[in-house]
């Protein structure tokens, strides 16, 4: 199946879901408020109450179920649709609705007449009830109908296998040999071009080997990839995560690998052989949203309140030193794709005339006004609109021109793992050892912004954020 023509299902079945939770909301409120008029607040008034569809009524059935879909968007919920776990997502949907519900209470219910505060408690137990069943009912449906179309054969995963050995030999009899199908339908298998005879030879057509890996994955339309190296080729494995970065699929490995992966991985057993299911995300979903979120509104916010400094920024520039305001350079971004990146100008217009040369602190180069900006990172100001483009995060390693990368990454290969996240204004690196003078202090610094993946949360992310802005205080910038 084209690659292109899956990611129209899948788009097609997270619509699905949203649709139905959508409707399903709008369907439990309605509901619960038919509840309150005709047996809580009868209970209050001692008359009935009429049940009036006013444009409070209907501003409310629009507002709520969007409410709820935007909670179930940051969970996580509408990810990942063909591979879905029945018991996890009812143990996700109990604990969102009751987070939900919460807030809910909070917001709109707890101003409500009521004759007793036993209502309360009758309140949140229906509004609860309403929203779990009426929503979780019709997902449980989608999701079983799914896995009967995978079971059934008319829902497959183009696959590949990494390996070449007996590992992959024995991998590949057990997958193709399950009772109940799992979706997996192998397409090839990828060699490391580490041995001259291969186990898997003749049993499954040979697609090439790991340094063609992203090619062979995009030509054939991969949706899943299954690892099974050997132990004496656990150097590969780095090479592998690498050239998979990026890219849209499910990556999985054999268990014996474990200790080799990057990134946060979780136990599954599928195909009836446990497997690593290898994942690149560094952080919790909702925290990952929240964290987009945070980064266009603080920058939407930090372009408007700062534009009068900006603008005379400028002025002073122009009129200080020849040469544009701004500094424009190509940057490598997330997954390594470049874009733009804008800065004020704070060296000479020939400063590379000769070639790339990192700055240093007593750099001739660097303007006088631009020495000023670079203390107090007042440079960095035009940032902010990379990150309201998206290119760019509040917090991330800081991006490097494709020229350096290509030096860092010959003594140490692992810096390419700062590619799974967007890069950012000020990073953990930034704070601790602050700017780089050669490759050599890139590659020591990168052991700080390393750190930083493995523990990214908001709360690291607010940490940094106020380190930086006491190094901007203190004007110790370079």
């Amino acid at each position: 199946m084209n690659h292109k023509v899956f990611e129209v299902k899948k788009r097609f079945q997270a619509a699905k879901y949203i649709l139905f939770d959508f409707i399903g909301s709008a369907a439990a409120w309605w509901l619960f408020h038919l509840y309150r008029k005709k047996i809580i607040e009868p209970k209050v008034f001692g008359v009935d109450v009429e049940f009036v569809l006013d444009k409070r009524f209907f501003l409310a059935l629009l507002i709520i179920p969007l409410f709820w879909v935007l909670l179930y968007y940051v969970n996580g919920f509408y990810r990942d649709v063909f591979r879905r776990s029945r018991l996890k997502e009812l143990g996700n949907s109990l604990v969102i609705t009751m987070f939900g519900v919460v807030v809910i209470f909070f917001l709109l219910i707890l101003d409500d007449y009521i004759a007793t505060y036993k209502n309360y408690y009758q309140l949140t137990i229906i509004l609860f009830c309403l929203q779990f069943f009426i929503t979780y009912i019709p997902r449980l449906i989608i999701t079983i109908r799914t896995i009967k179309a995978i079971r059934g054969g008319q829902l497959v995963f183009p696959t590949i296998i990494v390996g070449d050995g007996e590992k992959a030999l024995e991998l590949f009899d057990e997958m193709t040999h399950q009772v109940k199908l799992q979706g997996n339908k192998i397409v090839g298998y990828v060699s490391t071009g580490s041995r001259s005879k291969h186990a898997l030879e003749g049993a499954v057509p040979h697609l090439g080997d790991i340094k063609d890996l992203k090619g062979i994955v995009m030509c054939n339309g991969i949706e899943e990839v299954v690892l099974a190296l050997e132990t004496t080729e656990s150097r590969s494995v780095t090479k592998v995560i690498n050239s998979l970065l990026g890219l849209n699929i499910s990556v999985k490995a054999i268990p014996s690998l474990y200790d080799f992966l990057t990134g946060r991985v979780k136990m599954s057993s599928i195909f009836g052989v446990p497997l690593i299911q290898v994942t690149f995300d560094l952080m919790p979903a909702w925290q990952e949203k929240v964290k987009a979120i945070i980064d266009r509104v603080t920058s939407f916010f930090t372009l408007l309140i700062l534009f009068p400094l900006m603008v005379a920024l400028a002025f002073i520039i122009k009129c200080t030193s020849k040469g544009p305001v701004f500094f424009r350079q190509e940057r490598i971004g997330k997954y390594g794709k470049p874009f733009i990146l804008y800065k004020f100008r704070t060296m000479r217009p020939d400063a590379e005339a000769s070639g790339p040369a990192l700055s240093s602190k007593d750099d001739n180069r660097v303007t006088p006004i631009g020495r000023f900006m670079r203390k107090t990172r007042l440079d960095e100001l035009p940032n902010f609109y990379n990150v309201l483009r998206g290119d760019m995060s509040l917090v991330g390693p800081r991006p490097e021109r494709q020229f350096y990368i290509d030096q860092i990454v010959k003594k140490a290969p692992h810096y390419l793992h700062l590619q799974k996240v967007k890069p950012g204004i000020t990073s953990w690196g930034q704070v601790k050892y602050g700017y780089a003078e050669n490759v050599d202090q890139m590659i020591e610094r990168l052991k700080y912004d390393l750190l930083y993946l493995e523990n990214m949360s908001l709360l690291v992310d607010f940490r940094i954020i106020l380190y930086t802005l006491i190094t901007v205080v203190r004007g110790r910038g370079v």
